[in-house]
């Protein structure tokens, strides 16, 4: 049985604005849809060309900017964790290196690895080799993009002198996905503290 239209126009408010695309996903625009039946929890998912972030009407705009790219973020993790095998890492490489790098940086070879944990990635540059740290499986697109690049660049300047960073500088979210990382290293440092028991 259709949902009752009168009743769903009185609920839910739909706001259509054009959002950057989660990096890779060929997302072009957001749909946010208020619902004055929704208390706490914000949702979002994939419909056709959009994304849709369910939210509680209450939130301020403010809060609304925050869980859109909080949301985008999360859906782009997901799609990562399900897509992103060794070979799609060489098609990123490549993709990253002819729009970046003019097509200068070509690695021999690109891959995810476990026995890195205490380095995001690496880079031989006389073997041409590249390998990921697997910690960043499930993390945004665009921060493994970050990562990719980053280790491109060193197949054309092995150090990280003013030269290395010109490179990344026309990758337009350097800053973003350093913050990210830096993040995720100063999380992994709080102590632990056990969630609380209720009786």
């Amino acid at each position: 049985m259709p949902a009752d239209p009168l009743h769903r126009a009185a609920d839910t408010t739909r706001r259509s604005a054009p959002s950057p695309p989660a990096h890779g996903s060929g997302t072009s625009a957001v749909e946010v849809r208020r619902s004055s039946r929704r208390r706490r929890t914000v949702s979002a998912y994939r419909e056709g060309d959009r994304t849709v972030v369910l939210i509680p009407a209450r939130m301020s705009e403010a809060e609304e900017r925050r869980w859109v790219t909080v949301m985008l973020d999360k859906l782009a993790a997901q799609e990562s964790r399900r897509m992103l095998g060794d070979s799609d890492l060489a098609e990123r490489a490549e993709r990253l290196s002819g729009q970046y790098l003019d097509g200068r940086a070509r690695p021999a070879s690109v891959r995810w690895v476990t026995n890195q944990n205490t380095r995001w990635g690496s880079c031989t540059p006389a073997e041409g080799s590249i390998r990921l740290s697997h910690r960043l499986q499930g993390m945004p697109e665009y921060v493994i993009d970050y990562v990719l690049l980053h280790e491109l660049a060193h197949l054309l300047v092995p150090g990280h002198g003013p030269r290395f960073w010109r490179l990344l500088d026309a990758y337009p979210r350097t800053e973003r996905a350093r913050g990210y990382l830096e993040g995720v290293v100063a999380a992994e440092r709080l102590p632990h503290v056990p969630a609380a028991r209720t009786e």
